[in-house]
């Protein structure tokens, strides 16, 4: 590790960051742990990637810094397996001996970075720093969606029929007509929609009709 210049990744309310660190290289996970801790970050540290796998994945935001070559099942081996596992934490690559298929294919594959030691601290602070922010953000959009789906899920049959209908465009009247409905009745099944899913606009529920990938003759969320 070299010199690096004082960075702390920002922190906001709720759950501590975590780094996890996967490197065969006990100083190096030594090293790398020090330096992550000085900053207020909490660490868990593993020496192979079968060790990692075994690990329960952290429930708050957190990155993977991992070396490229480890005995066993490699760097880009396990960035594979994570995604086969719907296991979405960011990946910093970190090597001594990369090359530029290995770079491509790790980028390609997702990973927020790629660092060739001797690592500047100052460059993995920041790539750290970035990777968070990226599961955090996935995090709160998980939760936004998790909650929409649960709203819709309370809908009727009919309601979510009215849903798909009234999100692509229709106009009560043309609803009506394509349900074999009375328009008071459309507008009655509106409000109950409205009310249910939490939606204060008609531009509320055409956000979360795209978060649920429901779209025009869709009368169920796709997941």
């Amino acid at each position: 590790m070299t010199e690096r210049a004082d960075s702390s990744p920002p922190q906001k309310d709720g759950d501590q960051p975590i780094v996890l660190i996967v490197d065969d290289d006990a100083s190096m996970r030594r090293a790398l742990t020090n330096l992550f801790e000085s900053v207020g970050l909490k660490v868990e540290a593993f020496g192979s990637a079968p060790q990692l796998l075994q690990a329960k994945p952290p429930d708050v935001p957190s990155c993977l810094v991992l070396d490229i070559r480890l005995p066993g099942t490699s760097g880009l081996e396990l960035q594979t397996d994570l995604a086969k596992a719907n296991i979405h934490t960011p990946i910093i690559f970190i090597t001594g001996h990369g090359d530029i298929p290995m770079t491509v294919r790790a980028m390609k594959s997702g990973a927020i970075d790629f660092l060739t030691k001797p690592v500047r601290d100052q460059d993995i602070l920041d790539a750290v720093q970035a990777a968070i922010e990226r599961d955090r953000k996935r995090r709160d959009l998980n939760r936004t969606v998790s909650t929409v789906r649960s709203r819709f899920e309370s809908l009727s049959s009919r309601e979510r029929d009215v849903l798909s209908l009234v999100t692509s465009g229709l106009m009560n009247k043309q609803v009506a007509a394509q349900l074999g409905l009375a328009e008071i009745t459309v507008k009655i099944y509106r409000g109950q929609i409205m009310r249910k899913m939490g939606a204060k606009s008609l531009a509320d529920l055409v956000r979360m009709s795209e978060a649920l990938g429901i779209g025009p003759n869709k009368s169920d969320a796709q997941t």
